[in-house]
């Protein structure tokens, strides 16, 4: 098995960092309402001229330039809005920045498989490693010109990166470019403009340790009651002392709701954020802040009772429980769910299917195994070519929603989780595990397969099994079989390594000497003489 690439080691995921919750904003008055937009607005084009600032200064930003940008700001506002606008529009920069990279990369990717397919002769082909030619010749013109625009772009995105250039657009590139669109979005233009507005408010504020309820600039009591610091410009619009409003609507955080109570209640830090959702025409508030990382428990803990292998799919999850030695036990089970529709159809699938998952894996008393996948750079059109169905299934995929979401369900229910690599999963799984685990009366599925798996790995054991040779080569005359896994190595993929010496069953010299003290042939252990002979596969029903 040469060419293999290095198979990175298990680990156990840590737990999510922070926690945020929501809840709606009832029973607001027009002039809430009123005061909410004014003060969003105002703040809103701070953050866009902060924002062009930061893009301006580039990577060459430090922290003196910080602080006068803070200073410009502090003017117009306050000092604490001056630091969350500022914080904001740092982070905003740093994700551009960052995604810029990640398409410098994938322009990168798409011109090497794009010359790749164009060194090769019309029509040859490919290996399940490497595409290969194009079919045509008109083909092969065409896509000789688009490596050309490729070429172009990825020109234009690295003069851009060395010079620090980065392009950001406050409230969303699409939403802008849906004004272009406005009839087949179905939206009138009064329509797209409330929503451009909304997205471009600024009603976001950083907690403070030791502040009262741990907010100045927008405070919410233990009661619910809702508090904003008016911007100096605004004081006039303020209806208590210290240039301060007080929202009519209370909020009462149905999720988490003791854990801020206590929060606010100790002084402790909450960072909240007030948005406008248009198409509902209601108000929402955000509250978050920082929890202490949970200590992971060592792998070897985790896979002392065995654990549950899932394999993700475009429509569901397939998932086997596996004892501590890597076997399968029962019935495998499937979690479905249908990415098709909305977003928030989508995204309560996906909650669906997980909890079933974890409430499953909580009542067996076991870990989670999954794999750490990452599509980034399956998803090119130049690498698939015209398997349009194939792109659009793995881009279809939740795989960070997925993941995320499955972190932090699994640290509410106190399940720990084990991060496997993807690679071979599901071409091994296949291999060696779908036809022994198909029986009468059940068939087994390749996920199901490649559950089974992602489990072994995680548990250390290796995934390919040590298959028995035909009748007539147990004598190990055509050499050993390169299939077979070391059995010194615990979680050795590769090939077995070379034993010197002669693979006969010819008797050594000192044969009569230890004859005696020998066990009869009639009741030897055959593994201790036939190192490729497999141990039975346990099914425990």
């Amino acid at each position: 098995m040469d060419g293999l690439r290095e198979v990175a080691a298990s680990f156990v995921v840590p737990g999510p960092a922070g926690v945020a919750i929501r809840d709606r904003l009832k029973r607001l008055t027009v002039r809430d309402v009123e005061v909410l937009r004014l003060v969003g607005g105002h703040l809103g084009s701070l953050a866009s001229a902060d924002l062009r600032a930061r893009c301006a200064a580039g990577p060459g930003h430090d922290s003196e330039a910080w602080a006068e940008r803070k200073r410009t700001l502090t003017c117009g506002s306050s000092s604490r809005w001056a630091g969350s606008i500022t914080k904001s529009t740092h982070d905003q920069w740093g994700l551009a920045r960052r995604g810029q990279a990640a398409h410098i990369q994938k322009l990168q990717a798409g011109i090497a498989a794009v010359r790749h397919r164009l060194s090769l002769p019309i029509g040859a082909k490919g290996s399940k490693r490497a595409p290969g030619g194009y079919r045509s010749r008109s083909e092969w013109h065409a896509k000789s010109r688009r490596l050309r625009v490729l070429e172009d772009r990825l020109e234009r995105e690295r003069a851009d990166w060395q010079g620090g250039h980065v392009r950001v657009v406050r409230g969303g590139k699409r939403l802008l470019a849906t004004r272009h669109h406005l009839d087949t979005a179905q939206l009138t233009e009064e329509a797209w403009r409330r929503r451009w507005e909304a997205a471009r408010r600024f009603l976001q504020a950083d907690g403070e340790s030791g502040k009262r309820y741990g907010n100045e600039t927008i405070r919410v009591s233990p009661d619910g009651q809702v508090s904003i610091r008016l911007p100096a410009p605004l004081a006039h619009l303020a209806n208590a002392p210290h240039g301060r409003y007080v929202l009519t609507a209370r909020v009462a955080f149905a999720h988490r709701g003791e854990q801020w109570r206590d929060r606010v209640q100790a002084n402790r830090a909450v960072a909240y954020r007030i948005q406008e959702d248009v198409e509902r025409d209601r108000w929402y508030l955000t509250a978050s802040w920082t929890i202490p990382p949970a200590r992971t428990v060592p792998l070897s803990c985790v896979r002392a009772g065995g654990l549950v292998g899932v394999d993700m799919n475009a429509d569901h999850l397939a998932a086997w429980r596996l004892d501590t030695h890597g076997n399968p036990v029962g019935e495998p089970r499937r979690f479905g769910y249908d990415l098709s529709g909305t977003a928030a159809h989508r995204d309560a699938q996906v909650r669906h299917a997980l909890i079933r998952l974890l409430h499953w894996a909580r009542r067996q008393g076991l870990a989670i195994a999954i794999e750490d996948l990452d599509f980034t750079a399956e998803t090119s059109r130049e690498k698939h070519g015209r398997r349009k169905h194939f792109r659009h299934l793995i881009s279809g995929m939740p795989v960070a929603r997925l993941r995320a979401r499955l972190v932090s369900m699994a640290a509410e229910l106190g399940i720990p989780l084990v991060a496997v690599d993807p690679a071979y999963t599901s071409l091994w799984g296949a291999q060696h595990w779908q036809k022994p685990l198909t029986s009468t009366q059940r068939k087994t599925t390749r996920h199901e397969a490649a559950a089974v798996a992602i489990g072994r790995r995680a548990l250390g054991h290796p995934i390919r099994r040590r298959t028995t040779p035909p009748r007539t080569h147990q004598s190990d005359g055509y050499g050993h079989r390169t299939v077979q896994t070391g059995p010194a190595v615990s979680g050795r993929e590769g090939p077995r390594p070379r034993i010197p010496g002669p693979r006969t069953r010819s008797v050594p010299p000192d044969a009569e000497r230890t004859r005696a003290t020998r066990t009869s042939k009639t009741v030897r252990d055959v593994r201790s003489d036939q190192p490729w002979v497999q141990d039975p596969l346990l099914l425990t029903e």
